[in-house]
């Protein structure tokens, strides 16, 4: 969720709207915005996909930029790099949903292994243990950190377009048969949803969720292999933001049904393209949406990693204690709640996230490696 590529205000508002996207979502925990709002949560669990593709651009151009100048790649740096920015707000959330039961959003929570571990989204009885449970996207974009820099440095012994466009090709259309065989075979065994095998079988799960990424990585693999092109081709990014805009649309309405087979099976890679040229125009100040700075969208960014993890236990908090006062008040109550968990992500950003940063960028080896790639 991180900017590793330089302040681009486009990437700042993407990531804005993404975590704003996903607070209007989890509205539906305080009952909802109201019928004349329900339009702005009821796709806002896409916010989540949009992090996946910023995160398979972002992290994809850390990664391979050394590769294709030839250089080696740094495993070492990498994984501590990543653990300084992922894993102190995370442990310090963690705790606390521990050893506060009053904290969490539900009453039952998976053992503390699982999250320590990142296979939550692989293992989890979500009717009875809901409580942090978004922290299954954490474990997508983890098991993302752990393969793919293995993965794209095997390819690079070898390195050929074609292999990359075939595993893309098979792991897009690999991942519409499994999604779909998944919804067939649950379909028809509990048609009733006596388990949510919806979440837990199909929404949850790494393997189902690797378009927003792949989209991401093949984002980053054109900027850091073809840079002329990449060059040439920014010269249409108001182009791509319309595009984007029109297939982020089109997903919408092939999610009009959210755990239909429709969008379960082909709505993915659409709304992961839509997302992708989206982000292929903020990747730049050459695009309507890259060129200016929107007015606290940048800090906005720079804190939606912490206020991610604390939103929806800030929500129960706040409701646990004002609900009565704000139910049935629509977008008003979610302002109240919203800034209350934006006063929360901004403390954990600067109290944990923000330090650790520090420390990681004063760490002799790491500042020693980053003024080397810097250096032509």
């Amino acid at each position: 969720m991180q900017n590793h590529t330089g302040r681009l205000p486009g990437l700042d508002l993407l990531r804005s709207i993404a975590i704003v996207w996903v607070m209007l979502f989890h509205s539906f925990l305080l009952g909802g915005l109201g019928p004349d709002w329900e339009w702005l949560s009821r796709y806002g669990w896409m916010g989540v996909d949009l992090f996946f593709v910023l995160s398979g651009f972002l992290i994809g151009t850390q990664v391979l930029q050394p590769l294709a100048r030839g250089e080696p790649l740094s495993f070492a740096d990498f994984y501590v790099r990543r653990a300084f920015r992922i894993l102190p707000a995370y442990w310090a959330v963690l705790a606390i949903y521990l050893a506060w039961p009053g904290f969490r959003e539900a009453p039952g929570m998976e053992p503390a292994w699982k999250f320590l571990v990142f296979l939550t989204n692989l293992s989890i009885d979500y009717s009875a243990n809901a409580a942090f449970s978004h922290a299954w996207s954490l474990c997508v974009e983890e098991h993302f950190y752990w393969l793919f820099p293995v993965l794209a440095v095997l390819l690079m012994r070898r390195p050929a377009a074609w292999k990359f466009g075939a595993l893309c090709a098979a792991l897009v259309l690999g991942g519409i048969a499994l999604r779909a065989g998944i919804w067939l075979h649950n379909t028809a065994l509990d048609p009733n949803f006596q388990r949510n095998w919806f979440i837990e079988d199909l929404y949850y799960p790494t393997w189902n969720r690797l378009d927003g990424l792949l989209c991401g990585v093949a984002l980053a693999v054109w900027k850091c292999f073809r840079p002329q092109h990449w060059a040439h081709a920014r010269r249409h990014a108001n182009a791509a933001t319309l595009a984007g805009i029109a297939l982020v649309a089109l997903a919408c309405w092939l999610f009009r049904d959210r755990i239909g087979l429709l969008g379960n099976s082909v709505g993915w890679p659409v709304l992961s393209a839509g997302l992708g040229l989206l982000v292929f125009a903020g990747a730049g100040r050459d695009s309507l949406i890259g060129r200016w700075q929107v007015p606290g969208a940048a800090w906005l960014a720079a804190i939606s990693y912490s206020l991610y993890l604390v939103h929806k236990a800030i929500y129960h908090v706040v409701q646990a204690h004002w609900g009565d006062a704000l139910s049935g008040r629509g977008l008003l109550a979610f302002a109240v709640y919203g800034a209350t968990a934006l006063a929360a992500g901004a403390a954990l950003h600067y109290a944990v996230e923000r330090p650790f940063l520090r420390l990681r960028d004063r760490l002799p080896f790491l500042t020693r490696r980053a003024v080397q790639a810097a250096v032509p």
